[in-house]
């Protein structure tokens, strides 16, 4: 749940499972869906549903702390924030190949 200076209020759901291939190798599918209490004109974000975001990961585990991984992800804007963006000349749906190097304290 986010709050803003302007007392808006945004939330995510979100979910991920890990998918072990070998002890070392990590396929990671990610779900994660945003929603607005209220419109927010300024940011483009219209109240409900505002988004659905799909990942999924190809994680090598070097150390259980320390894995890279590269994947894929499927935005598409919903509801009154699609309309918005169309307006504004923008796609409600969006593709991007994603890298990066995941962290983790124990």
């Amino acid at each position: 749940m986010y709050l803003s200076e302007d007392v808006d209020v945004t939330f995510v759901l979100e979910a991920e499972y890990d998918l072990r291939i070998t002890q070392r190798l990590v396929v990671q599918p990610r779900t994660e869906l945003g929603f607005a209490a209220q419109d927010i004109p300024e940011r483009g974000i219209g109240a409900g549903m505002t988004d659905a975001v799909v990942d999924l990961r190809l994680r090598y585990e070097i150390k259980r702390e320390f894995a890279p991984y590269v994947g894929g992800r499927f935005q598409a804007l919903v509801g009154e924030t699609a309309d918005r963006a169309e307006e504004a000349g923008q796609d409600a749906i969006r593709l991007f190949v994603i890298a990066g190097v995941r962290f983790a304290v124990y």
